[in-house]
């Protein structure tokens, strides 16, 4: 989990994301959960891995992302995987509809954040990688990695 001073702390981060998509456009929705809920991701026991969204009659929903069950919650826990609302007006999800309905185009989560004490969750608007792409992404980390190393010998 990674805290700044200005109330952000991210609590969970999709980096395959990035890996399998272009991301061209990004939002921030707020979620609507319960309060074990809550407190679970405020300790930092969330996952988005394998999750993705969906727009249905107007709402946006998230299906899949992983919420561990809060230890003193007892019965108040819900189930870890239960679809979850996103919190958007109705403008931007109009405007999100229309652009996920041309061909190539997902909503895909990037992280999960706690901002100014309310739990956010950032999206994106992706377009699918190829394999070549997938290719072209390793070859230029690769070389990225490869510069930090002879920097960072040169350098000692």
């Amino acid at each position: 989990m990674e805290k700044k001073d200005n109330g952000f702390k991210l609590v969970a981060n999709n980096k395959k994301a990035y890996f399998d998509y272009f991301i061209e456009d990004k939002w921030e929705a707020g979620i609507a959960l319960y309060g074990t809920e809550v407190k679970s991701i405020r300790m930092g026991k969330a996952s988005i891995k394998e999750s993705y969204i969906k727009i249905e009659n107007g709402e946006v929903f998230i299906y899949n992302m992983h919420i561990s069950p809060y230890e003193k919650g007892n019965i108040f826990n819900r189930d870890p995987v239960r679809v979850r609302k996103l919190l958007l007006h109705k403008a931007e999800i109009n405007k999100i509809a229309g652009k996920t309905a041309e061909k190539g185009y997902t909503l895909v989560p990037l992280q999960i954040y706690i901002k100014d004490g309310l739990c956010k969750v950032e999206i994106g608007l992706g377009k699918g990688k190829k394999l070549y792409d997938k290719r072209d992404s390793i070859a230029k980390k690769d070389v990225r990695r490869e510069n930090e190393r002879d920097f960072k010998i040169k350098n000692l």
